[in-house]
């Protein structure tokens, strides 16, 4: 594994090796990343996806975000992923990197910290965030990782729910994960999907005749899974998320079964995800 701290602390290539076989697990990127937006993986924090227009309103505060990525009027994902990781410790199998933030248009200081382990069969991603102000602090946490896929890619995953979403990629509406938004074993490249969906089960299986392995991609801490399958395929993103789209411009009281948390003075949360490489036929 190849990790481009500068660049939102991203992980640039995952690979599986087996003899000489060399094998991408996620989205290779071996040419280098200078866009954290071509790498392999990458931290959404303190909040994911979107805020309709970059305004909310917490505990009577109005909070008013630049928008950060070109044609999107909505910032979204945080102030992570558009910043540079410090590097605090780096081993043969495991790394720690770290982020911290200070008050400013996001008025709340935090230190986000990513601590990924390799093993023979997979990688474990711990994301964690700690609430550094004097003050309680909107928080959310997501992960972002690329996968290849063809026409015969194919997902499979437990949700109960999913929101349809206007030309801006915000929600709209709420409905049953049925017909188009079923993602019980079915193709996943090329779907011209970017939508939410809650009631995870906290498992995704992913796999391809033409791969060497399957793949599992879990996290026992995130309800709600976000899949963007662009409509030219090659890529899709399955990404573990503890809140819902746009959930920040809900009201508060609906906040809780939208996902998000609020830390208080020195409070943390934390995601994990594992990513299992799996023989074929096995499981």
């Amino acid at each position: 594994m190849g990790v481009s701290p500068l660049i939102g602390g991203s992980i640039s290539w995952l690979d599986r090796i087996d003899g000489d076989r060399r094998q991408a697990v996620l989205r290779n990127c071996n040419s280098g990343v200078e866009n954290v937006l071509d790498a392999a993986c990458f931290p959404l924090v303190p909040f994911v996806n979107r805020i309709r227009g970059g305004h909310f309103t917490f505990r009577s505060r109005d909070i008013a975000l630049a928008p950060n990525m070109a044609g999107d009027p909505s910032p979204l994902h945080g102030q992570g992923w558009m910043s540079a990781w410090q590097v605090d410790s780096v081993g043969a199998s495991d790394a720690i990197l770290s982020f911290h933030h200070q008050a400013g248009e996001w008025p709340w200081a935090y230190c986000a910290e990513q601590q990924f382990t390799l093993d023979e069969s997979g990688l474990t991603l711990r994301l964690s965030c700690r609430n550094l102000s004097d003050e309680p602090m909107p928080c959310g946490l997501g992960l972002h990782p690329y996968f290849n896929c063809g026409p015969k890619t194919r997902i499979d995953t437990r949700v109960s729910n999913a929101w349809t979403v206007d030309e801006h990629v915000l929600p709209v509406e709420k409905v049953p994960a049925s017909e188009r938004f079923d993602l019980t074993d079915r193709l996943v490249c090329g779907q011209d999907l970017d939508h939410g969906f809650g009631g995870w089960g906290g498992k995704a299986r992913m796999t391809d005749p033409a791969w060497p392995f399957d793949l599992e991609l879990s996290s026992p801490d995130a309800r709600f899974f976000q899949l963007y399958s662009p409509a030219a395929g090659g890529i899709f993103v399955a990404e573990p998320v503890t809140h819902a789209n746009a959930a920040l411009n809900a009201p508060e009281e609906q906040w809780g079964e939208l996902g998000l948390r609020v830390l208080e003075p020195d409070a943390a949360m934390r995601l994990d995800m594992r990513l299992e490489v799996i023989a074929k036929g096995a499981g």
